[in-house]
């Protein structure tokens, strides 16, 4: 017997430029063992949001400020992850730190995106624009993207696909974020979410 496809969330803070190309890929056809079944974040006004609601995804605000604590977020987010089913969490430019407490919850089923090549340029504070400063500023010759699990350590999971990518004379923090988008980061992530939801399929149907 087939198994159902795997069932994933995406968890974004800002425009979503991450989750366009997932819904995009999977748009085309190259998702057939996933499927996008919410969008959650943790501004209500992020405009994540739009995109998923123009790809018939169900959205999800859970507003931070909000909510008492960390405790109380992430139980809300919790208790909207699973009433969605959600088997696989994809964080794609989701900017909190998660606990630990959240983080062994999903073990080996949440991943993220980062825009270096990990073990460079990572870690607690690095993120955005901040990540292609530190890139420029150090001078290397080659940067690029990472999708890697997720666990307690920021950005110490183990990794699972990285692409690199050039870095050019004349590059602003700018132009470097967006050529590693193009040429790494909506490359890997997709291909990397079918990889997975493909490998989490057949364990079910071998379960």
């Amino acid at each position: 017997m087939t198994a159902p496809k795997t069932r994933v969330a995406v968890m974004v803070s800002g425009g979503g430029t991450n989750l366009q190309a997932i819904l995009d890929y999977a748009a085309s056809g190259k998702l057939p063992d996933g499927e996008i079944v919410c969008v959650l974040s943790d501004k209500p006004d992020a405009y994540a949001l739009e995109r998923a609601r123009n790809h018939g995804v169900e959205a999800i605000a859970i507003d931070r400020k909000a909510c008492t604590d960390r405790a109380d977020f992430e139980a809300r987010m919790i208790a909207a992850l699973e009433n969605c089913g959600v088997e696989l969490i994809v964080m794609a430019g989701f900017l909190r730190i998660l606990s630990a407490d959240f983080t062994d919850r999903f073990e080996n089923r949440m991943i993220n995106v980062h825009p270096s090549l990990i073990p460079s340029f990572c870690g607690k504070g690095f993120y955005g624009l901040k990540v292609h400063e530190a890139a420029l500023e150090y001078g290397v010759k080659l940067t690029g993207a990472t999708v890697h699990y997720v666990n307690s350590i920021p950005d110490g999971g183990q990794i699972i696909e990285q692409r690199a990518v050039r870095i050019k004379k004349g590059d602003t923090p700018e132009t470097l974020q967006r050529r590693v988008m193009e040429q790494a980061e909506w490359k890997i992530l997709p291909a990397a979410v079918q990889k997975i939801c493909r490998q989490m399929r057949k364990e079910k149907e071998n379960a």
